[in-house]
C-alpha cells in the first residue's frame, strides 16, 4: 500500500464500516447460529449499525464524488449515532452489572395475546430473556461491553475522516 493510499481521508470512514458490518454480522452470528436471544436492550443497540452504517456509506459516497459539505455531515450524523449507541451500551452494561436499574419493560419476552385458550400454550414457547443477566461474557465485558467500545472506535474514525476532509 502505497503512503498517499495510507493518508487517504477515507481511510479511517472505510475502517469503521468494516469495522461496525463485522460487529453487527456478529451479534447476528451469536443470535442467529449460537443461539443466544438478544434482549430489548440489545436489540436497541443495534439501530446505530443499521442506521450510521448506510449513513457512513453515503459519507464514503460522497467522499469519492468530492463532494466534501454532504460528506461531513454524513460522518456527524454516523459520529452522533455511534456516541449515542456507546453511551446506551454503557446504561445496559450498568444495568447487567446491577449498578442501576434497567428500564421496567426489560424483563424480556414476547406480549401473550388476550386469548385465554392460547395462554398456556404461549406460556410454554415464550422465551424470556432479561436485560440484567449478561448471556455471555468475554474477560469480563459481555456484548454491550464491547459494543460501548466499538461504538467509541467507529465515531472516533468518523471524527478522523471528518478532521483529514476539513484539511484537505
Amino acid at each position: 500500500m502505497s503512503q498517499k493510499s495510507l493518508n487517504s481521508p477515507s481511510l479511517p470512514a472505510i475502517a469503521a464500516l468494516v469495522l461496525g458490518t463485522v460487529t453487527i454480522a456478529g451479534a447476528w452470528f451469536f443470535e442467529l447460529v449460537i443461539g443466544l436471544a438478544p434482549c430489548p436492550m440489545c436489540l436497541t443497540q443495534r439501530w446505530p449499525y443499521y442506521i450510521g452504517l448506510p449513513i457512513l456509506a453515503l459519507a464514503l459516497i460522497m467522499i469519492k464524488n468530492s463532494s466534501k459539505t454532504l460528506s461531513q455531515i454524513f460522518l456527524a450524523a454516523t459520529t452522533l449515532l455511534f456516541v449515542a449507541g456507546a453511551i446506551y451500551g454503557a446504561y445496559h452494561s450498568g444495568v447487567e452489572w446491577r449498578l442501576w436499574e434497567g428500564p421496567a419493560g426489560c424483563s424480556g419476552g414476547e406480549e401473550l395475546s388476550a386469548n385465554v385458550g392460547n395462554l398456556l400454550q404461549e406460556l410454554s414457547s415464550a422465551k424470556v430473556v432479561s436485560c440484567v443477566d449478561a448471556a455471555w461474557r468475554f474477560l469480563g465485558l459481555s456484548l454491550a461491553g464491547y459494543n460501548v467500545i466499538i461504538s467509541i472506535v467507529i465515531a472516533a474514525l468518523s471524527v478522523i475522516t471528518f478532521m483529514r476532509l476539513k484539511k484537505a
